[in-house]
C-alpha cells in the first residue's frame, strides 16, 4: 500500500491537502482509494422524495457518475461523523435534518468506505457548496439504478435499498435493566431511568445482533417505566408513536444517535411491555423485546417480537460503545 498525497494546485485541492486524510492510498495492484484513515458518504433517505444524490464534476474519480456526498475521513475522526461533515460540506445538509438508521462498511484492509444511511426528519433541499458537484438531486428510489452510478455505489445499491423499509425498534423493560446492576437504583428509581434513557440515546447495535444486514443499526427505543420511574417520561420523548426522532446535529455527539421513546406504564408495566410490542408491530417494525423475565419474554414472542434479548445483553452493547 502507497499513501499518495494530492498535487498542489489539482483542481481537487487547489491549496493542496487541508487534511492528512486527503491523500490516495494506492494498492499494490494499482487500485486508488481516496482518504488515507478511509472514505465515508451520507445516503440520507426521505421517503416522499427519494435518495440525495450527487452527480460527480468530471475532473473527479469516476467523474461523471452519481453518487453519494461523500469523502476522507479525517485522522481519529469515526464514519459517522465524517459521513455527517463530507455531507455538510458538501451538499449543504443543514444541522438536524437526518438522523443515521444505519452503516455498511465496505472493508478491503488497506481502506474502507461507511455508508451512513440516514432518515431525513426535517425535509430540506441541497445546495452545491463546493466544486466537486455538477448536481445534487432527490432522486426516486425506483429511479436510481437508471443513472450512470458510481461502480462503488452501484455495487452497494441493491442491498441498501433492501434495507430502506426496515426499520428495528427496541423494547426495553427498564425496571428489569435497571434491576439487574445493584448500583443502589433503589435509592432514586427516577434518576435510574434516566440515566438508562441518556445512555440509550448511543445505542448502536452491530447488524449480526439483529438478524439484519450492514454493519451497525441505531434503532429506535421504546423505554417502558412504571411506578416510581414513571417521572422520567415527564422528561419528554425523543419520538412519538415510535416514529423518527429529532436529526443529528453538526459536530455530532455520538452519545445521541438514537432516537428515545419513554412510555409510562398506567398499570402493570409488564403488560405496558406487551402492549407497545404489538403497537409497534402492527406499525410493521422490527421488533426486539429486552427483559430477562422469563414469563415476559414469551409473552413478548407470542406478541409478535422478533427477538427476545436479556437485560444483560443490552448492557453488554452500552458498554462496548459504538466505533462507528
Amino acid at each position: 500500500m502507497t499513501v499518495v498525497p494530492p498535487a498542489t494546485g489539482e483542481p481537487r485541492r487547489p491549496d493542496g491537502p487541508r487534511d492528512p486524510g486527503d491523500a490516495w492510498v494506492i494498492a499494490e495492484t494499482g487500485e486508488k482509494y481516496w482518504g488515507r484513515f478511509g472514505a465515508a458518504g451520507l445516503l440520507a433517505y426521505d421517503p416522499a422524495r427519494g435518495v440525495l444524490l450527487q452527480h460527480r464534476v468530471s475532473w473527479s474519480h469516476f467523474g461523471g457518475t452519481w453518487g453519494l456526498p461523500g469523502g476522507a475521513m479525517h485522522e481519529g475522526e469515526s464514519a459517522l461523523v465524517g459521513a455527517v461533515r463530507e455531507a455538510q460540506e458538501e451538499a449543504g445538509v443543514p444541522d438536524g435534518a437526518v438522523r443515521p438508521r444505519f452503516m455498511s462498511v465496505l472493508d478491503l484492509s488497506i481502506w474502507s468506505y461507511t455508508t451512513v444511511v440516514a432518515d431525513v426528519v426535517v425535509p430540506f433541499e441541497p445546495v452545491i457548496s463546493d466544486p466537486e458537484s455538477v448536481a445534487l438531486e432527490w432522486v426516486p428510489v425506483d429511479e436510481v439504478d437508471a443513472r450512470p452510478l458510481h461502480p462503488g455505489f452501484a455495487d452497494a445499491w441493491p442491498v441498501l435499498r433492501g434495507l430502506l423499509d426496515v426499520r428495528p425498534v427496541v423494547v426495553v423493560d427498564a425496571a428489569n435493566v435497571v434491576g439487574s446492576v445493584p448500583d443502589g437504583w433503589w435509592k432514586d428509581r427516577a434518576g435510574a431511568a434516566e440515566r438508562l434513557r441518556d445512555r440509550l440515546r448511543g445505542l448502536a447495535v452491530p447488524a449480526a445482533e439483529l438478524s439484519l444486514g450492514g454493519t451497525t443499526w441505531f434503532p429506535r427505543v421504546s423505554l417502558v417505566v412504571e411506578g416510581q420511574a414513571k417521572a422520567t417520561a415527564a422528561a419528554g420523548r425523543d419520538a412519538s408513536d415510535g416514529a423518527t426522532g429529532g436529526g443529528v446535529r453538526g459536530g455530532l455527539g455520538e452519545r445521541e444517535v438514537t432516537a428515545v421513546s419513554v412510555v409510562a406504564a398506567e398499570a402493570a408495566g409488564d403488560d405496558a411491555i406487551v402492549a407497545e410490542v404489538v403497537r409497534l408491530v402492527e406499525l410493521k417494525n422490527a421488533v426486539t423485546a429486552v427483559t430477562s423475565d422469563r414469563a415476559l419474554q414469551g409473552r413478548a414472542t407470542d406478541a409478535g417480537a422478533e427477538t427476545v434479548r436479556s437485560a444483560g445483553w443490552l448492557l453488554g452493547i452500552l458498554d462496548v460503545g459504538t466505533d462507528a
